[in-house]
């Protein structure tokens, strides 16, 4: 069973990086197949693809999101990370990592509340 846990500051102050971490278990994130997404709900919003890096290690993005999104994974520690530049107070939001094959969602993390404050 594969569990994912996301990690990371709680309060980001504005114009700052906010970066967290998702430590995967029960999986290795090299796995052929398998899709490796950042995902975001805001208050009173709806979920928000953020981006995912599949085994080629190439990344893609939301659009919107492109220009201050960075997701990337380190092999050796079998972890994901994100980073986002810039962050304002709109970026608030629980983030939640997760996995995904070509039908969908297989997993998700329990997800990390991050607000955006000075």
């Amino acid at each position: 069973q594969v569990q994912l846990l996301e990690s990371g500051p709680g309060l980001v102050k504005p114009s700052q990086t906010l970066s967290l971490t998702c430590t995967v278990s029960g999986a290795s994130v090299a796995t052929a197949g398998v899709f490796w997404s950042w995902i975001r709900q805001a208050p009173g919003k709806g979920l928000e693809w953020m981006g995912y890096i599949p085994l080629s290690g190439n990344t893609y993005y939301s659009p919107s999101l492109k220009s201050r999104t960075t997701i990337s994974r380190d092999t050796s520690k079998n972890l994901i990370t994100l980073r986002l530049s810039s962050v304002t107070p709109e970026d608030t939001a629980v983030y939640y990592c997760a996995q995904s094959t070509y039908g969908g969602v297989d997993s998700w993390g329990q997800g990390t509340q991050v607000t955006v404050s000075s």
